[in-house]
Formats: structure tokens, C-alpha cells, sequence
């Protein structure tokens, strides 16, 4: 396993998501920052805290995932920041919704965690190469 000192942003509307996808991360030493809404996570995305990788809940109030991730991309200059769309739609089509709006991956609830660290393994090891 590669040594973490990797920021991962976790946005979700339900602070029990946050908190156990954080508990997670933190797990495998990864820092982790929480955001309940897209207010709060574009505040902490605008602060440069070097912020490695998104996890994206696509269903919030208010903006949701679908509307965020574009002005993720254009609005930050983060263009390379890898986006994982989470969300509880696991119908067919879903996956490519999220894709097409701008997510790098896509993972359904409930997370399966072996996937989540496959994933970030993937995506965070080829940042620095």
C-alpha cells in the first residue's frame, strides 16, 4: 500500500455519509475534509487546500452533483482533479449520467469499500507520474 498523504474532499448532504466515508479514509491515512452542501464544498475548494480528490454525492439540495461537477471543472482551473460521482442510483444509464456530466468514475450506495480504495489507488497514484 502506498503511503497517504492525499486530500480527499467528501461532499454529501447527510453528515452520517460524511462521517462514516471520512472514518473510512481516515482509516487508510488519507485527510479528509467534509462538505455538507456544494456552498460549502466550493468554499473549501476555492481556499487551494490542495485538495486531491472529489467524492460527489449527485442527489443534494439545492445544487446537486449534475449541476456542481461543470463548474467544478470550469470555474477552478481543476480540470486533472479527479471527480467520483457516489450516489444512490444504481438503475441502468446511471453510471453514464454521472460520467457525462463530468465525473472520472462512479460508485453506488451503499460503498463498497474495497472498490472506493481500487479507485482511489488508480486515480491518485497517477497524479504524480
Amino acid at each position: 500500500m502506498m503511503e497517504q498523504n492525499k486530500t480527499i474532499l467528501v461532499i454529501d448532504d447527510d453528515t452520517r455519509n460524511v462521517f462514516a466515508m471520512s472514518a473510512v479514509l481516515r482509516s487508510r491515512g488519507y485527510t479528509c475534509l467534509g462538505a455538507l452542501s456544494m456552498a460549502e464544498a466550493f468554499v473549501h475548494l476555492n481556499a487551494k487546500k490542495n485538495i486531491d480528490l472529489v467524492l460527489i454525492d449527485m442527489m443534494m439540495p439545492g445544487m446537486d452533483g449534475y449541476e456542481a461537477i461543470p463548474l467544478i471543472r470550469e470555474g477552478l482551473q481543476q480540470a486533472k482533479l479527479p471527480l467520483i460521482a457516489v450516489t444512490a442510483q444504481a438503475m441502468p444509464g446511471d453510471r453514464q449520467k454521472c460520467l457525462e456530466a463530468g465525473a472520472d468514475d462512479y460508485l453506488a450506495k451503499p460503498v463498497n469499500t474495497d472498490k472506493l480504495f481500487k479507485m482511489l489507488d488508480n486515480y491518485l497514484q497517477n497524479e504524480t507520474s
